[in-house]
């Protein structure tokens, strides 16, 4: 693909948005602010997915009440007020049910799109 080439983004699945969290933030000793979640998300997707604000946030805020992240106000290397964000045990044990759904979910599917033999 060249320089130029456009990539094609595309929505986060339905009932994704957690387990891609919860897998940026399982990296050892992560601790990331929101916007750092959103820019992982979309590097590692190769600029596919794109989180946006208004779906980012409330994700943040309905895994914090759950238990999965704990959250600790600090400043960002530019001097701005952040929440850095890290995975709790909990979140680490939601993590693998998502994952093991997903993966469930994905061979399911892969099943039925594959050609049909008579």
């Amino acid at each position: 693909m060249s320089a130029l080439a456009r990539v094609e983004r595309e929505p986060i699945p339905p009932g994704t948005l957690d387990m891609l969290i919860l897998k940026i933030l399982s990296a050892p000793r992560r601790e990331l602010h929101g916007f750092e979640i959103a820019d992982a998300i979309q590097r590692r997707s190769r600029d596919v997915l794109q989180v946006e604000e208004g779906s980012l946030y409330p994700a943040l805020q309905r895994m914090l009440v759950k238990g999965w992240i704990a959250g600790e106000w600090s400043k960002t290397p530019e001097n701005r007020r952040a929440r850095y964000y890290r995975l709790t045990a909990a979140g680490r044990r939601q993590l693998e049910r998502e994952i093991a759904s997903y993966e469930r979910t994905a061979r399911a599917i892969a099943l039925i799109m594959q050609p049909a033999f008579a």
